[in-house]
């Protein structure tokens, strides 16, 4: 069992669950410290998310934007650039499959795909414009993303409220042939609201492994993030590769806007303040190792922490040790290096 775990083949599976346990271990000791039983915590967390079908659908429900945010801030990672402005690129999106939902009435087979390009599309916009700023004037995206996202909060909370029908807080329903939600897959799982964005996120990791492992435009990608240099004198666009990839992470972070408006509510709401879900990305995109598999797996862990934090505080446990717990995680994984080097070290020892 040791000779498998220090395999340094194996490590790129390896560190990130050894992240995960450690986390797990480092909120029971939280837990522990403030009085509280980490058997009655971390049965409430299980209960969440597996206590019936309902809880289930809600734990998918969770998942969905997460994974497509992290696959959105994996991208970034993996062609050299750090998009922290997924927060705003899922904003617009979310906006964008609304308005494209409440003005056009086409049968669903059309209507409910163009929604989707929609939002996408929104966020590749979104995207552009930072990546045309790194590009032409090395204006580091950081900063542009950071400013865009509160940018995209109150510009769209403005545009909401001007959408025919919209009220202070929200917008009316899309059209049955935009929305997301099933009827079928709410009743097998006791009314909650799972809907067929789960496939659009199994799709979108599908999608973003083939570019980023298949095909040549994501080798040119991944070769501009290592080393831009190299590849302009190897005779690729650099320029051109790095508002694409912004593009392409920002249609992803849209994508996952989209799940949450017309997927679990229907509507486009006004919001005071960030959500997070485009920094909770990149949590996930760091404990999935920026692996489209890794990243869906990643996404349903840090889902069911967001949908057990519920049922923890039914059972008198604070909320906020799932949010502890997760800080936990992506502070272990961050230290991948260390783990690492505590295997080597390990593997030393065995022999």
């Amino acid at each position: 069992m040791i000779k498998y775990i220090t395999d340094e083949k194996n490590q790129r599976f390896i560190v990130p669950l050894i992240s995960v346990l450690f986390g797990f271990i480092a909120g029971a000791i939280i837990m522990i410290i403030t009085g509280i039983n980490p058997i009655d915590g971390y049965s409430a967390l299980l209960d969440g998310v597996f206590g019936n079908t309902r809880k289930f659908g809600e734990w998918i429900v969770s998942s969905i934007p997460l994974i497509l945010t992290g696959l959105a801030l994996a991208f970034g990672f993996r062609t050299g650039l750090f998009n922290i402005g997924a927060e705003g690129q899922f904003i617009v999106g979310a906006f964008a499959a609304v308005a494209a939902g409440i003005f056009v009435e086409l049968p669903k087979i059309i209507h409910l795909p163009l929604v989707l390009l929609a939002a996408a599309l929104a966020g590749a916009i979104w995207g552009f414009i930072p990546g045309i700023l790194k590009a032409k004037f090395r204006v580091h995206e950081v900063v542009v993303t950071i400013m865009l996202n509160y940018t995209a909060l109150h510009f769209i909370n403005y545009l909401i409220k001007i959408l025919p029908g919209s009220t202070n807080t929200r917008t009316v329903d899309v059209f049955p042939s935009a929305s997301l939600s099933s009827e079928f897959l709410s009743s097998i799982t006791r009314f909650s609201r799972l809907h067929w964005g789960f496939i659009v996120a199994l799709l979108a990791a599908f999608l973003y492994w083939y570019i980023i492992e298949r095909t040549t435009f994501g080798y040119e990608l991944r070769s501009v993030g290592f080393n831009q240099h190299a590849s302009e004198y190897a005779g690729m666009k650099v320029n051109r590769n790095i508002v694409y990839s912004m593009m392409i992470s920002g249609a992803f972070a849209g994508l996952a806007g989209a799940m949450i408006s017309i997927g679990t509510f229907d509507y486009a709401r006004v919001i005071g303040a960030s959500e997070g879900y485009g920094f909770n990305g990149i949590a996930v995109a760091l404990l999935g190792n920026n692996n489209g598999f890794g990243i869906v797996i990643s996404g349903l862990l840090f889902g069911a922490l967001k949908a057990g934090s519920s049922a923890m505080a039914l059972a008198k446990v604070p909320k906020e040790i799932s949010e502890i717990i997760m800080a936990f995680i992506v502070l272990f994984a961050a230290m991948n290096y260390g783990i690492k080097r505590l295997l080597i070290h390990l593997r030393k020892e065995e022999k």
